[in-house]
């Protein structure tokens, strides 16, 4: 059984990769090349299942299961910002820079120089025999001033709860221990190995 995962991010890659060392893990721009998938759905689990559900029907194979994930970060004192648009928050293409130094500015703009926050993720996983999606969560706050190199996405403004460091800082290990994604993907472990059955 082949694991594709239903998304081009190194970073993701790199993570499930490492979570599923005894599989074989296969983004699934080497099977289909670039894919535009319209993620139109109104939650983290929905664009999962829409981003899965896309590529599993695209390659039309036996013995593959495709797992997707759709993550975020959500600050409840900025109205839920950035939420499901966490990708896209400073526009189309934006870069994983962009989007936080609009979220650094949203923020300065409120007064806040930190404030809660959470990440999300939503695992999806499609294959011949349906369609799961479990969850992970990761709470802390953002600071409005970037910290660290590690890491991607808003790494480096978010600090753990129960931790003083971002996670732009945090060893790579820790990361993986506490993050949304490693929670979530600990929910997937027994479902994908129902599945590979």
């Amino acid at each position: 059984m082949q694991i594709i995962l239903a998304t081009s991010n190194k970073g993701k890659v790199r993570e499930f990769q490492e979570l599923f060392r005894e599989d074989t893990v296969i983004p699934f721009t080497e099977w289909l090349g670039p894919l535009s998938i319209e993620e139109n759905g109104d939650t983290f689990a929905q664009n999962a299942l829409i981003k899965a559900r896309t590529v599993f029907d695209a390659l039309d194979r036996e013995g593959i299961l495709v797992v997707s994930d759709d993550s975020g970060i959500t600050v409840p004192a900025l109205n839920g910002e950035p939420g499901i648009f966490s990708a896209r928050y400073a526009g189309i293409g934006a870069s994983d820079r962009d989007n936080l130094d609009k979220l650094v500015a949203k923020l300065r703009a409120e007064g806040l120089s930190e404030a809660p926050a959470y990440y999300t993720a939503a695992i999806a996983i499609v294959g011949p025999r349906g369609d799961y999606v479990v969850h992970g969560w990761m709470h802390g706050h953002v600071v409005d001033t970037p910290r660290g190199h590690g890491g991607f996405g808003y790494d480096p403004i978010f600090v753990p709860e129960g931790y003083d460091q971002t996670l732009g800082e945090l060893d790579p290990a820790i990361k993986r221990q506490i993050s949304h994604r490693s929670k979530a993907l600990d929910l997937a472990k027994p479902i994908i190995e129902m599945l590979k059955r």
